[in-house]
């Protein structure tokens, strides 16, 4: 099978480079707000610079030929910052024909202005003669101008159409510019026996050798600014994942855990054990309540709830291990152990139930229905690790100490309280030499649970 050619394999890596940036921008919204924020500060800067850079150049045309004639370049300097500033009102993300339209007009008419005589001039010579200027590198500097805020797709598509446009234009003074014979045969007769030299300096010649350099020498320099912001899209698509990647996991962990998962080089993932502190938190009669209210009101007041819990675990160090529908569970030592372990796991606790009985004195003002919420907190060892399939993967602890946690939970409706907490949390609290673990608290020995046949001391609120 015969390999594919560069331009082949360019176009293939543009193709699934788009493809690539399609689907991430079309449902990566930090992407889209990055793309947005990037495209309107690169279109600012570039309608500044250009005002800057065209004001300079009306200077110097001004100071190189003082005569009024040069007004007709000043006014068409007017019209290109005009461009500039219509091209930032209707800038946005994706494609868009005014953009487009306004790009064009920025390239047809600087091909007028640099292969048409002024009009005004007092001094007619051959067309072509207006390519000794050399005015081509202004093409570059509205190129440069276009890379601070298009994509590389648009860098590259100017490319060609500046080729297309210039060789169009040389062609017609070619064939329709004016011309001097007489001129022609006095610089044929200077450079007799000179002939290379008389193809550059006939004036009336567009020297089309010198005309293909630029337009080979601009497309070359497109298509590399044009490979550089394809690489920097890619970045950008990489920043913003990391981005979305962070988003997800302040879901789960609190900011500073957040940091210290990112910076982490080691697999949080990987299947471990280790000792960990278990609060499970749940709404009492929340079955009874979503048959009598209507489901916008059950929503509420689970987001409302739910919030709630979520301020608590997050202020006190805790990870958000999962949602339960009603209730939550959520652990205090994953991914990192910590002597505090259990003493935030019962201020966890304590913030819920005292967090809730705030949340329900503006429920009733609002005239809903107010809530009850029970909390268990164990302490023990654990598995932790990744579970599930490549396809969707989830962190989860599992084990006794699980079990445990949502049994003291729902033991606080036989022992009339709001929070159980196993003595293996209190003791530990005692421990690390924390405050009174037991103020509020009394102590309850021999609790027997459920699916459990040994009896555990616990203290209740």
């Amino acid at each position: 099978m015969a390999s594919s050619g560069p331009v082949e394999i360019f176009r293939n890596l543009s193709l699934r480079r788009a493809a690539e940036e399609r689907l991430v921008s079309s449902e990566n919204p930090f992407l889209l707000e990055a793309l947005r924020k990037e495209k309107l500060e690169g279109q600012r800067i570039a309608a500044w610079a250009r005002t800057v850079a065209l004001t300079a150049s009306g200077i110097l045309i001004a100071f190189q030929n003082a005569s009024w004639s040069m007004l007709y370049f000043h006014g068409l300097l007017l019209v290109f910052i005009g461009l500039g500033w219509a091209q930032l009102r209707y800038a946005t993300v994706g494609r868009s024909r005014i953009e487009l339209m306004l790009i064009l007009a920025d390239l047809v008419l600087l091909t007028v202005a640099l292969t048409v005589p002024n009009p005004f001039a007092s001094e007619s010579f051959p067309t072509a003669m207006i390519f000794r200027f050399d005015t081509f590198p202004y093409f570059f500097i509205i190129l440069a101008l276009a890379t601070l805020a298009y994509s590389w797709r648009t860098i590259l598509t100017m490319g060609s159409v500046v080729v297309v446009i210039w060789a169009l234009a040389v062609l017609g003074v070619a064939l329709f510019g004016s011309t001097d014979p007489e001129l022609g045969v006095k610089v044929a007769a200077a450079f007799a026996g000179m002939p290379g030299l008389l193809g550059i300096v006939d004036p009336n010649s567009v020297v089309w050798s010198i005309r293909v350099q630029e337009m080979l020498l601009f497309f070359l320099v497109a298509a590399i600014l044009a490979l550089r912001g394809q690489r920097s899209n890619a970045l950008l698509i990489r920043q913003a994942g990391i981005a979305a990647e962070r988003a997800n996991l302040s879901r789960y962990f609190p900011p500073s855990m957040v940091d210290e998962l990112a910076a982490a080089r080691n697999d949080v993932g990987a299947v471990r054990s280790q000792d960990v502190a278990v609060l499970f938190a749940d709404i009492v009669g929340f079955t009874q309540l979503a048959e009598r209210e209507t489901p916008d009101t059950v929503m509420q007041l689970l987001r409302r709830c739910h919030g709630v819990i979520e301020h608590a675990i997050f202020s006190n160090g805790g990870t958000l291990d999962k949602y339960l529908g009603d209730g939550v569970m959520a652990t205090f030592g994953t991914p990192r152990i910590s002597p505090t372990d259990c003493a935030n796991a019962l201020a966890a606790a304590r913030d819920i139930v005292q967090g809730m009985a705030a949340a329900n004195t503006e429920l009733a003002a609002a005239g809903l229905p107010t809530l009850s919420i029970s909390v268990g907190v164990h302490f023990g060892p654990a598995i932790l690790g990744n579970i599930g399939t490549e396809r969707r993967l989830e962190f989860a602890t599992l084990g006794d100490t699980v079990n445990v946690a949502s049994r003291l939970e729902a033991a606080t409706r036989a022992l009339g309280c709001r929070i159980v907490a196993s003595d293996a949390v209190v003791s530990r609290v005692g421990d690390a030499g924390g405050s009174n673990p037991t103020g509020g608290f009394r102590r309850v020995p021999a609790l027997a649970l459920r699916g459990r046949e040994a009896p555990i001391d616990v203290w209740v609120a």
